[in-house]
Formats: C-alpha cells, sequence, structure tokens
C-alpha cells in the first residue's frame, strides 16, 4: 500500500465532510442540534447524522477494492462496516478509525471550530491499537463566519504536511506549525480536561497539586477545548504546552460510571503531533495501546516537547 495514497485519500474524505456540514448548516441548524441516538459510546446530533452519511457514500465510492477495509465509526457499533460492502473482516487489509466531527457541541452552536480525525492501520483484528497507525489526518470543521480552515496529515516516519485553505476559492497554502520549545508552563497554556461535572473536583486537586510540586506559579492558563482533536492542534500549533485528559482515572477513583471520556477515535490523530516532535503517552508515560474501537476510554497526557515531559511526567506519575 501507498501511504501517501492513503493520506491523499483520507484529505479527500474529509474535504467531502467539511463541505457537506457547511451547506447542511446553510439550510438551517435546528434539525442539526437534535438528539438522533443515544449510544455506548456517545451521544449522536443530528449533525452526526449528516457526517454518517458523508462518509459511507464517500467510502462505497471512492475507497480503492484492492485495499479491503474495516471502518470504526461511532453510530456503527453493531455489525462490522467493511468496503467493498459485505468483505468479511478477516479478509480486510486495513482498519480505519474516524471521528467524522470532534467537537461536535461547539460546532452545533457555532462557537469554535471542530475537527474530522481519521486514521488507518494494518488489520490485526482485535490486537490492532493505537500504537499500529500509520497514516493520520485532521481537518477543521470552520464555525461560519470562517473563510480559512486548516487541514493535517501525517504518514508515520514520514513528516508531516499542513495546509490552510481558503474556503471561497478552495486554494491552498502549506506551512510548518511549530509547536512550543518551552521548558515550563509559567505564563502559558496547560490544561487538564475536565469538561463535565463527573470527576471535575478530583481533577482539579491533581492539576493543582502538580502545579505546586513544579513551583509553578499562578500564571498558567487553563482551556478547555471540547475537542480532543482540537486539544492536539493546539499543542502541536504551539498554543499549549501541556494537555492531561484523566478523567478514566477519576472515574475508576470515583466509581463512576460515565462514557463523557476521550475514545480511540478521539485520539487517532496523535501521530502528527508526534512528527512534529510533541509528546503523547498515556498517563504512567508508556505508548498508547488502547485497541481501535469505540468504547475504549482513554486517558493520555500531552507535552508539546520533550523537556516538559521530562520535568512534568516523573512529578505527575508520583500524584497518580
Amino acid at each position: 500500500m501507498n501511504t501517501n495514497q492513503a493520506r491523499w485519500l483520507l484529505c479527500r474524505l474529509q474535504d467531502d465532510i467539511r463541505d457537506s456540514l457547511r451547506a447542511a448548516r446553510h439550510r438551517g441548524v435546528r434539525r442539526l442540534t437534535r438528539v438522533a441516538a443515544v449510544t455506548a459510546a456517545d451521544t449522536i446530533y443530528g449533525i452526526d447524522k449528516v457526517s454518517e452519511r458523508t462518509v459511507l457514500a464517500w467510502f462505497a465510492k471512492n475507497w480503492p477494492r484492492r485495499w479491503p477495509v474495516e471502518l470504526v465509526m461511532e453510530g456503527l457499533e453493531g455489525a462490522a462496516v467493511t468496503f467493498p460492502r459485505g468483505t468479511p473482516v478477516a479478509q480486510t487489509r486495513y482498519k480505519c478509525i474516524l471521528d467524522p466531527i470532534d467537537g461536535t457541541r461547539g460546532l452545533m452552536y457555532d462557537k469554535r471550530s471542530a475537527w474530522s480525525l481519521a486514521a488507518l492501520a494494518p488489520q490485526r483484528g482485535a490486537k490492532t491499537t493505537l500504537r499500529e497507525i500509520i497514516v493520520a489526518v485532521m481537518t477543521e470543521l470552520p464555525t461560519s463566519k470562517q473563510g480559512l480552515a486548516d487541514q493535517l496529515s501525517a504518514v508515520r516516519g514520514g513528516g508531516v504536511l499542513v495546509e490552510r485553505i481558503d474556503l471561497r476559492t478552495g486554494r491552498r497554502k502549506k506551512f510548518t506549525p511549530r509547536p512550543s520549545r518551552a521548558r515550563d508552563v509559567a505564563h502559558g497554556f496547560a490544561s487538564f480536561t475536565k469538561f463535565f461535572p463527573p470527576g471535575k473536583a478530583w481533577l482539579a486537586g491533581r492539576e493543582e497539586k502538580l502545579w505546586r510540586r513544579l513551583g509553578a506559579g499562578v500564571e498558567i492558563f487553563d482551556d478547555q477545548y471540547l475537542s480532543s482533536g482540537g486539544q492536539i492542534y493546539e499543542l502541536l500549533m504551539g498554543h499549549d504546552r501541556f494537555v492531561a485528559d484523566l478523567r478514566p482515572l477519576a472515574f475508576a477513583q470515583l466509581r463512576v460510571r460515565s462514557a463523557l471520556a476521550c475514545h480511540p477515535y478521539d485520539i487517532c490523530t496523535a501521530l502528527i503531533a508526534q512528527e512534529l516532535g510533541c509528546v503523547v503517552t498515556a498517563p504512567d508515560g508508556k505508548p498508547l495501546r488502547v485497541p481501535l474501537d469505540t468504547t475504549s476510554p482513554v486517558a493520555w497526557v500531552g507535552y508539546a516537547n520533550q523537556a516538559l515531559a521530562r520535568r512534568i511526567g516523573p512529578k505527575l506519575r508520583k500524584i497518580l
């Protein structure tokens, strides 16, 4: 398989998702904000159904038949979905994990960009994990007032391609993101993810304790970007220095049953940040080895660079 061709295909898929969502929003937002379904993975809104239809139609029309693939995506939690349609999973060569819209709530209410996320790994059945991803692509799903949107893609060991797209003309301009080179978090953005009430006090307590142990002072800024893909983007763009999503640990400690956590499809584009020199790991510092499914909770930590990982990681692990 040509990984650059796979990257190109996933970029075109996400172009279609972005364009279909922009067209749907022009037709009216009321039906897009209604709850369409509640699954084991997440709450599905009307806007998610638009992207789901786009994804299935695109794969049926465009995915190369010589590369049989299993599609993993929220909303498809029943029988396995493969392309060409009907291909037994055991005969597929690849597994593609997707989050057509990561950051649905923010986009529904036109607050902040969401992201379309996709990654591809060789098929190893249930043993396929985030560690095996070889291609990752993320595309900005912009708010209604935006005229520009970014698209980022990476091949493992092959670097990163980043383009800024003019949504009026379709013209693309390449640029190179630069993650922060800071060696501490003072006067920068560094956040513990705590979007929802469950576990918020537990998480905030660990956050405060970490900064005290690091002697980081009071000027550390918190940004709750309601999108794991968005958090990865802020990290690799040099906007954020550190992010920790420890919700599964909090839920386990507090014996809270909640699906309001990061899932493998939310963090499937970590490869892009890693190819740019960021460090993304499990909280214990080990690689993320979570299976490519729609339900496994994922705790993860992201550092803008190796120096921050060496400075913060050991103290974080002691606190946990």
